[in-house]
């Protein structure tokens, strides 16, 4: 089975574009020109690899083709720039990131990558329990992941603990005061949003549901402003929890210790120097990590 770079060019493009009229014009084809390609790959495939909806969406036999024609981009690309010339070359680089690292000790990476202007990167943000599934259908070339189990194609190295406790505003604190503790099944609670069950973890080990009123913030900035404005309680990193406590504006939930998530690398196995220069940057940053 071989496959054509030109019909992988348009399964790419329709997966990132939406349909095939966007992949049309981003390729300067038309739209029946896109349609044939993906036809034709489809007769070497033997099989559907796009379902034709608004959005379109790839098939199980279209995302490895997807990852297969991201990478060969960037091989492509990486390759061009090598040869020189006067056209300007640029390798873009997809990341999931969850929002939590993103905030603290991810940012160096991104300072780091602004100095390679040969490189533009495309940052997915998805808690760390699901960016391996970003990998798996292509969507990705590298993720910070929870998990230490490599997704077929990648490699995957450990790069250290983000440490998180549960707090909330003083007031609400003494509000919900039971005892030396605090009445866990009527305080409020905030999550980052649907996938986020940190603090669902922190219930279910003093064997408890969520309580009747669950806010949610889906911003790593608003979901702290939401804590210190005693909307209710939830998980945050130790360095913005550090800042809150100082300033008298959070304190850590009576009788809790921090909830560790240890975090991973997983990236495409490609001789790509980008992608190599990527991995440092994250290498790097992450020392911050193991600090604490």
């Amino acid at each position: 089975m071989r496959f054509d770079p030109d019909h992988l060019t348009a399964l790419v493009a329709i997966a990132e574009e939406g349909t095939f009229e966007a992949a049309a014009r981003r390729l300067s084809l038309t739209p029946s020109a896109v349609s044939q390609r993906i036809r034709a790959l489809e007769r070497v495939v033997g099989g559907v690899v796009v379902q034709r909806t608004t959005p379109a969406t790839l098939t199980a036999a279209g995302e490895p083709l997807v990852r297969l024609g991201r990478q060969w981009r960037l091989l492509e690309l990486e390759a061009r720039a090598e040869l020189g010339g006067d056209e300007q070359v640029v390798a873009e680089l997809g990341v999931a990131v969850n929002a939590d690292s993103l905030a603290t000790w991810f940012r160096p990476v991104l300072a780091a990558v602004a100095q390679r202007p040969e490189v533009a990167l495309r940052l997915h943000i998805e808690d760390q329990g699901y960016t391996d599934g970003l990998l798996r259908r292509g969507e990705v070339l590298a993720a910070v992941t929870d998990s230490p189990i490599p997704v077929q194609g990648c490699s995957v190295e450990p790069l250290g603990t983000l440490r998180y406790r549960p707090a909330a505003a003083p007031a609400l604190i003494e509000r919900h005061r039971h005892g030396r503790g605090v009445d866990w099944r009527m305080m409020p609670m905030v999550v980052f949003n649907e996938r986020d069950h940190l603090q669902d973890d922190v219930l279910a080990a003093r064997g408890l549901p969520r309580p009747p009123v669950v806010h949610r913030v889906p911003s790593t900035e608003d979901f702290r402003a939401a804590l210190i404005a005693g909307l209710g309680w939830g998980l945050l990193p130790l360095a913005h929890l550090d800042a809150g406590v100082a300033a008298g504006q959070l304190a850590p939930m009576p009788g809790t210790r921090p909830h560790e998530i240890a975090l991973h690398w997983q990236r495409w196995r490609l001789e790509s120097r980008a992608l190599a220069a990527l991995t440092d940057d994250v290498r790097a940053a992450s020392r911050a990590l193991r600090r604490r």
